[in-house]
């Protein structure tokens, strides 16, 4: 397990370095906004401790926020996807569970898990992200409509990395 901590302080900076100069750059008509961050909450071993998922996904979130000037927001839709993620793991678990040594990878559990596994955890990120950031429920339609469209953009961006980047 130690032996992961560079692994993961790199794919952190990153992923952070990517969202923050490359993807936070590109939004098609104020609707898409692709955030490849969560990637770092996804991919953190399964054995990793709920209190270290969360404290990591808060780590992440605010240093995106101290990025872009969002206050908090990010933090919080991030926190909420590290508090989602160990029951979401759970549901989706295979009959015999998890093996250990394995890892939330398209590698070890198919196309048809990671990509359920994605969704799910993107849907919710940006749903959660759009309406703090909407700050009303007057506008559900347009959050609504921008979650979808940034979720589909975000999980294509996710599942190409893992085929290029995050290969075996």
């Amino acid at each position: 397990m130690i032996k992961l901590v560079p692994r993961n302080i790199f794919r952190f900076i990153f992923l952070v370095l990517l969202q923050v100069w490359v993807l936070n750059n590109i939004q098609f008509s104020g609707y898409v906004n692709p955030y490849m961050y969560l990637l770092f909450i996804m991919l953190l071993p399964f054995e990793t401790p709920g209190w270290l998922v969360l404290v990591l996904s808060f780590v992440l979130g605010i240093t995106i926020d101290m990025y872009t000037d969002t206050l908090g927001m990010h933090a919080s839709a991030s926190l909420f996807v590290g508090f989602l993620r160990p029951f979401l793991l759970q549901s989706i678990a295979p009959r015999d569970g998890y093996e250990i040594g394995t890892f939330p990878r398209i590698h070890y559990y198919g196309f048809t898990w990671f990509l359920k596994y994605t969704l799910i955890l993107v849907f919710s990120h940006h749903l959660f992200l759009f309406t703090v950031e909407a700050y009303s429920f007057t506008s559900y339609y347009l959050v609504l409509w921008r979650t979808i469209l940034s979720t589909v953009f975000t999980v294509v961006l996710i599942m190409l990395s893992q085929y290029l980047i995050f290969r075996k």
